[in-house]
């Protein structure tokens, strides 16, 4: 008597979207776009800066105590955190995944290679890198205020003025929003592209848009260092 072969198992819808290049590129855009809403909304908190140390203060607190009080302190903030953390890994990996499957397509270089795409699509990944790396010290520069000497446990106004009143911290600061304004520019258009938002009619309003976006961000968030250095931030 033959015995019965067990049926083969497909894999669960996530796991086959996963492993599909068109679902890692569909992860990338919508990670991408939560993390870009997260942006628009982290610079309008930090513009309060420029009205005073009261209001800064004032945000800053507000955001620890955010659904009081129906949700404990911190609840909401952590819920955010967790949610951008995860948006942060799998968008992450999801790029790397896609550049080793991208390399492996295509093991041997070209003979000649020619230099067809912008400047912000040739750095994608080292952007991705160099804003990783930022995220870490933006931490515990303004969070954990381990890197930070002069930095004060409750005034975070204080902090970011200190943070601003040394060389690296501008430094590292402007490198990492130069390189966030061509992540968004390349990244805001490959996320249109991959979730069908796309056609040549729309592509120079798409195109506007992703330049609109990764200069508002930008010069907003560089405003910041810039108006401390200038003391218009003091």
């Amino acid at each position: 008597m033959a015995l019965a072969t067990r049926p083969d198992r497909r894999p669960s819808l996530p796991r086959s979207v996963w492993r599909s290049t068109v679902g890692k590129k569909a992860v990338m855009a919508a990670t991408g776009l939560i993390m870009l809403a997260y942006l628009l909304a982290h610079l309008l908190g930090n513009l309060k800066i420029f009205f005073g140390a009261g209001e800064f203060n004032a945000y800053a607190h507000w955001l620890h105590v955010i659904g009081e009080p129906f949700m404990h302190r911190d609840w909401v903030l952590w819920i955010v955190r967790v949610g951008l953390a995860a948006s942060v890994v799998l968008h992450g990996v999801a790029a790397y995944q896609l550049s080793r499957r991208d390399l492996a397509a295509r093991p041997q270089g070209y003979q000649h290679q020619r230099r067809r795409a912008s400047y912000a699509t040739r750095t994608m990944r080292w952007g991705g890198v160099i804003l990783g790396l930022f995220v870490v010290w933006h931490l515990l520069d303004l969070t954990t205020l381990t890197v930070n000497e002069n930095a004060e446990p409750g005034h975070p106004y204080e902090n970011v003025v200190a943070t601003f009143s040394t060389w690296y911290g501008n430094t590292i600061y402007i490198t990492a929003m130069l390189a966030l304004g061509f992540h968004i520019r390349h990244g805001f258009w490959s996320a249109a592209q991959t979730l069908g938002a796309g056609s040549p009619r729309r592509d120079r309003a798409l195109k506007t848009a992703a330049n609109a976006l990764a200069a508002v961000l930008t010069c907003g968030f560089i405003s910041i260092p810039i108006g401390v250095m200038t003391g218009v931030v003091s």
